[in-house]
């Protein structure tokens, strides 16, 4: 996906937002695999729009692979292309760009990757990043592996490759074993659907079963839009391994505490899906009630920024008793512009996608419910349009704490000092955005709403949080060797 600030002819306000990771899915037991796969993309899509892939097998065709720039919808509902992809076993993924080159992304870094092996292909399709994959890559061409990608993900494939186990599953043991970060990883052979989190579980992972196949997917959206069945979520550190006619789990790694990413729960999930056997959209309205509780303040009306933060506000909004009101609305068709881009279009990227409804707006007390803020940018532009339309104060509501710490797990971060929240106080924050008052929901209140009853426990956190505290679970390997300065140890 191409930042709109860097190319005027990308309109969307979501610069000031982390970017999703990328989202997988993968299907046995079907009638056409590829059918199925290119719906449960296009359910992930919010995960990853730069680009997606599919890989399937068909007993008389072989391996297939389509992999394409921009979104499901335009690439995989021809039926000249599903016709390439036959067969009853397939995986998929969709793809916003962590790790390798980003911007001028060459299609030899979409995924699925494909690999033949001695005893037959697999593919694999990671969501996550691996962080020491500077070091295993250096390792692996210096023993002669021969890199087709600039992806971290690609480690896996030539790990696997230089295994001496005898199948599939087992090289991939093996490979996992050597990779550090995060990883929830689909891959697939001739008959076998394999699904793996890493140990602390810090990417999501579902299994559904559909008809009388199964399915995995990054999450239950996907199981929803081709009427599967939700089993149950892939546990930290778990491998299954699913033929036709069963699953079996397998535990490669050594056991470790948990430490799901908590913003997934905030914002990178879809709402209607299920995480830890809640409702995405109760825990995003429970965070609204908890930052009510946390930050009152007297105003008329509470607005959502759309659409991220709706089910928050809605919680604010009940919280509170202050009226709940769609203050802001989103251009939902909204394409790339056609018109020159000078500089008066290059600002008006927040307007063509977003529009203040001025008829709530006018004279009142605005509360602005937002999910996060990372660089600011378009927070402003959002209050200068409230303000414009004549509101009479604006205060915003955070439902997330502030975001001071990149994230090395699988979400694309600015550089620790274009953070708003690294570089200034809550209340220099507030100055900087010209806002009656900022406030920002507390980690703990954050894992109160999530279902923390004592909040965060410091000893022992559920929960990755490193974005909002600087505590990473796994030593960002790479970013160290770059010159990344951890938080120092308190």
């Amino acid at each position: 996906m191409t930042d709109w600030l860097s190319n005027p002819f990308d309109t969307g306000p979501d610069d000031d937002k982390l970017r999703e990771e990328c989202g997988i899915f993968g299907v046995v037991g079907v009638s056409s695999a590829a059918n199925f796969t290119a719906l449960g993309l296009h359910a992930l899509q919010h995960r990853g729009q730069e680009a997606g892939g599919i890989v399937v097998h068909d007993p008389d065709q072989g391996f297939n692979s389509v992999r394409r720039f921009g979104y499901v919808r335009d690439n995989f509902t021809s039926q000249d292309v599903m016709d390439t992809l036959p067969g009853p076993i397939g995986i998929g993924h969709v793809r916003y760009s962590t790790s390798g080159s980003k911007g001028a992304t060459a299609i030899r870094d979409v995924q699925p990757f494909f690999g033949e092996f001695a005893m037959g292909g697999a593919a694999i399709a990671h969501n996550g990043n691996i962080t020491n994959a500077d070091a295993l890559r250096r390792e692996l061409i210096e023993r002669g592996s021969i890199f087709q990608s600039s992806s971290d993900s690609e480690c896996i494939i030539h790990l696997m490759a230089r295994s001496l186990q005898r199948n599939i599953p087992e090289r991939m043991k093996d490979a996992l074993r050597r990779v550090e970060g995060a990883f929830s990883v689909i891959a697939m052979t001739r008959t076998k659907l394999i699904g793996v989190r890493d140990p602390l579980g810090v990417r999501p992972l579902v299994i559904g079963q559909v008809g009388d196949g199964w399915c995995l997917a990054s999450e239950t959206c996907a199981l929803d839009i081709i009427g599967a069945t939700f089993l149950r979520e892939v546990e930290p550190g778990e491998m299954v391994v699913i033929t036709e006619d069963k699953v079996t789990s397998h535990r490669p790694f050594e056991p470790a505490r948990p430490r799901f990413c908590i913003f997934e729960h905030v914002y990178f999930s879809r709402p209607d899906s299920i995480l830890g056997g809640r409702s995405v959209y109760e825990t995003r309205e429970a965070i609204g009630r908890e930052l009510a509780k946390e930050s009152p303040v007297e105003a008329d009306v509470v607005c959502p920024v759309p659409d991220s933060g709706t089910p928050a506000a809605i919680g604010y909004s009940l919280e509170s008793g202050i009226p709940y009101a769609m203050g802001i609305i989103r251009n939902q068709y909204v394409g790339r512009t056609f018109i020159e881009p000078s500089e008066s279009i290059r600002n008006m990227g927040v307007r063509l996608k977003l529009n203040v409804n001025r008829a709530l707006i006018r004279g009142k007390r605005v509360i602005l419910v937002d999910d996060s803020v990372v660089r600011g940018t378009t927070s402003r532009k959002i209050k200068e349009m409230i303000l414009d339309a004549g509101a009479a104060e604006v205060h915003f509501r955070i439902a997330s704490p502030p975001t001071a710490w990149p994230c090395f797990y699988g979400v694309d971060t600015p550089q620790r000092e274009k953070l708003l929240a690294a570089t200034m106080t809550e209340d220099e924050m507030r100055d900087h955005l010209q806002v009656d008052s900022l406030r920002f929901i507390s980690l703990d209140g954050l894992y109160r709403a999530v279902g923390e009853a004592r909040g965060r426990d410091p000893d022992a956190p559920q929960y990755c949080d490193a974005c909002f505290s600087g505590d990473y679970p796994v030593v960002p390997a790479d970013q160290l060797e770059r010159g990344f300065a951890m938080k120092a140890a308190e």
